[in-house]
């Protein structure tokens, strides 16, 4: 669910803060955070962020096209196995 519009997004002021001070020097190297919970904003465009995902630190690289969303949303936290071993040779081989 989105926040309302009237309280506006919520970014880390720690993170704001980094961020603010990269855009006045100029510089573009990649921001160590944790904070997954924090919204992404048109100031963070073209940064490179190091996003904790529980284990190790994704980059995510910010366009356009990611404004509004989360930062946690582009470090998945869960990794997919699959279902079941079903189509292995082992599990072939025990059905024979």
């Amino acid at each position: 669910m989105p926040r309302s519009v009237k309280k506006g997004p919520y970014i880390d002021p720690k993170l704001s803060k980094k961020i603010d001070t990269m855009n006045q020097s100029g510089d573009k190297k990649v921001v160590k955070t944790w904070s997954r919970r924090s919204t992404i904003i048109p100031e963070m465009i073209g940064h490179t962020f190091a996003v904790h995902n529980g284990r190790k630190f994704i980059p995510v690289y910010v366009t356009e096209n990611m404004i509004g969303h989360k930062l946690g949303e582009f470090s998945p936290t869960r990794t997919f196995k699959g279902h079941g071993a079903a189509h292995t040779e082992k599990a072939t081989a025990l059905k024979r």
